[in-house]
């Protein structure tokens, strides 16, 4: 791993010299290696996809809301050495899981020039999930399509670079000069509009909002990507996309916070449901759900699964 993450620790010193110095800074913080976070940060890139990120994503704008959200699930993969008869260093996947969830945390910076951001992430890692004082939000779907070139912007990096932005066409601009250094999808949204970034390391696609104002999204590619084959390792990933679409299709033109966070509790066709319980089966479960209104610079984040909430935060900026 760090011999891979030592690459990208080279082009984030050249290019991108303000995310090497917080890495740096954090390393130090944390009495770590530079490597051990520069490593956090591309984790995505080093395991193509191996581990599970935002699964279920929904971006739907209204008159009245501009709402960005999503339920993050996180676990192994259906490669996972375990789930494949062999022996691995989890005793079982509750444990994994209840490692990770320690992991997560809430941040919020400002720096000068730049927008305020708030987001949830792991530690470690500078950019993840959230928005920032301009209106612009983000999320995150692992999509695994084999490929990594680490001349290119590395997708945690990516979503720190997007929350510093002022609209999604500035976020955009940005993410396309550099282009992705590996597979995965980033749901863009500002006040007014949404776009999700579909990307291998080679190509992109935009997803655009339908009719009603809404992109859905999951686990696997829906734009073209040609010499590019998606493993779609999540087999209930198109499924979910479904499900979430005519859920919110009942809703009506107008919908309240506990509407669009009660699409986040859908437990259809469970385990592997919007609302994921991890088994060997489905490879990851349900750990946070956050809900966001880019029109009032407001979210809700509800720990747990949507149907077992352990704790409510409140956000705004």
């Amino acid at each position: 791993m760090l011999e891979h993450a030592a690459a990208f620790e080279e082009q984030a010193r050249a290019k991108w010299p303000a995310y090497h110095e917080e890495m740096r800074g954090i390393a130090a913080g944390a009495g770590k290696q530079l490597l051990d976070i520069v490593a956090l940060n591309v984790r995505t890139e080093i395991n193509f996809g191996l581990f599970s990120d935002g699964c279920t994503a929904l971006a739907w704008h209204t008159e009245q809301r501009g709402w960005l959200a999503q339920n993050w699930d996180v676990g192994c993969s259906a490669a996972c050495s375990r789930c494949s008869g062999h022996v691995h260093p989890h005793t079982n996947h509750d444990q994994w899981m209840g490692v990770q969830k320690q992991n997560l945390i809430i941040t919020k910076i400002t720096q000068a020039d730049k927008p305020a951001i708030l987001q949830v992430t792991e530690a470690g890692i500078i950019g993840k999930i959230g928005f920032n004082s301009a209106g612009v939000g983000t999320l995150l779907n692992a999509i695994r399509v084999h490929g990594v070139d680490p001349s290119r912007l590395p997708v945690h990096l990516g979503l720190r670079m997007a929350l510093e932005s002022s609209s999604v066409a500035d976020a955009l601009h940005k993410l396309e000069s550099h282009g992705m250094a590996s597979s995965g999808h980033i749901l863009l949204a500002d006040a007014s509009t949404s776009m999700g970034l579909e990307f291998t390391s080679s190509t992109a696609a935009h997803c655009v909002p339908d009719a009603a104002g809404r992109v859905v999204h999951a686990n696997h590619l829906l734009g073209e990507h040609p010499g590019k084959t998606d493993m779609v390792w999540l087999k209930d990933s198109r499924r979910r996309v479904s499900t979430m679409a005519a859920n919110a299709g009942i809703l009506g033109g107008e919908p309240s916070w506990e509407d669009v966070g009660g699409l986040f509790a859908d437990e259809q066709y469970a385990p592997g449901a919007i609302c994921r319980r991890e088994t060997p089966e489905t490879g990851s479960g349900t750990l946070f759900n956050i809900v966001m209104d880019l029109k009032s610079r407001k979210a809700v984040v509800r720990l747990g699964r949507p149907t077992q909430v352990e704790e409510t935060i409140d956000l705004e900026l």
